[in-house]
């Protein structure tokens, strides 16, 4: 797999609600915080506001265009800015999924979106690479997305037999869709490895280390991949990712490693030959430190507070195990 599926399939992301948001007329709806995860929209025809808690300008959302909000803030939608909201809980009914919402007769709006859960204690790896909004506005190329779109729209109006799985589907389509289209945009300015796929050479180096966790790479080799001196790519790696590559590649393996001890009844000793490391006391001495408890407390369901990944990087550098480079 390349580096976004294979961060997508550790954290399982779960569809658990997917529905038709159809307006007519003026209103201003307020939606509470959401659970950890992400909420995925895009609208089908109209046009309204979108302002989310903590940030200072709203954004305008036109027909086509498609928005992600990764940090769970409190949000609000609005044909006009100015009108005083109304509670969310007193139009959506509680726990509905699935099915169109009509608002003052529907007719001059019309939203679909779905809200994805992510499993395991690692989240923050994908959200905390994204801003508060991702605004993806519509575009000629952007068809793959609006595919999605019009196809989950239709399911909405038309349920049929199997209408379910379709739409599970059809969610994770867009949301992956949207994170490709976010970044294609470029990411100017942005720091971490999510960003750092846009970059050619340093996406060959990151696809190296995710196809190949328990491969000994040496810097040297990371960089040829790259087609980059050894310390041009270095340099490069550390500014683009906010890590070294060692430090980046350790704690993939962790991430790997806790997936592993969570579901699957794979002994330690298998696991850390199976990422690279010669002993299963180094492996052991490695997974502490990045996640912040021994893999034996892992895997027998303790809830860590496991390091984010910046915190994880910063508390290996310079202490790396050698088998692990």
């Amino acid at each position: 797999m390349d580096p976004l599926s294979d961060v997508l399939s550790l954290l399982k992301p779960r569809n658990y609600m997917s529905a038709g948001f159809d307006a007519g007329g003026e209103w201003s709806i307020q939606f509470p915080d959401q659970q950890e995860g992400i909420k995925c929209g895009s609208v089908v025809s109209g046009r309204c506001w979108l302002s989310v808690e903590g940030v200072a300008d709203a954004v305008r959302l036109e027909t086509g265009d498609c928005f992600l909000l990764p940090s769970g803030r409190p949000f609000r939608l609005a044909s006009d800015m100015n009108l005083t909201p109304v509670e969310a809980r007193t139009i959506f009914p509680a726990g509905r999924n699935g099915g169109i919402v009509s608002h003052n007769g529907g007719g001059d709006f019309f939203l679909v979106s779905c809200r994805f859960a992510l499993g395991g204690n690692h989240a923050g790896i994908l959200l905390r690479m994204l801003p508060p909004i991702v605004h993806i506005r519509n575009e000629p190329d952007q068809a793959a997305l609006r595919w999605s779109v019009e196809r989950m729209m239709q399911e909405l109006r038309e349920p049929q037999p199997g209408g379910f799985l379709v739409i599970q589907h059809l969610a994770h389509m867009m949301l992956v869709q949207a994170l490709r289209l976010h970044l294609a945009e470029g990411l100017r300015g942005g720091v971490g490895w999510l960003f750092a796929l846009a970059d050619k050479q340093m996406g060959a180096a990151i696809n190296a280390m995710h196809n190949d966790p328990a491969h000994g790479w040496t810097l040297q080799a990371l960089a040829e991949r790259a087609g980059m001196s050894r310390s041009t790519f270095a340099l490069k790696f550390k500014e683009t990712v906010g890590a070294t590559p060692m430090d980046y590649l350790t704690r993939w393996r962790m991430l790997l490693a806790g997936d592993r001890l969570a579901n699957s009844g794979d002994p330690i000793s298998v696991i850390a030959v199976s990422l690279g490391y010669e002993s299963e006391s180094a492996f052991s001495t490695a997974f502490k430190r990045v996640m912040g408890c021994s893999p034996r407390q892992y895997s027998r369901g303790r809830d860590p507070t496991p390091l984010s990944h910046s915190e994880g990087i910063a508390a290996n550098a310079n202490r790396l195990e050698p088998v692990a480079g």
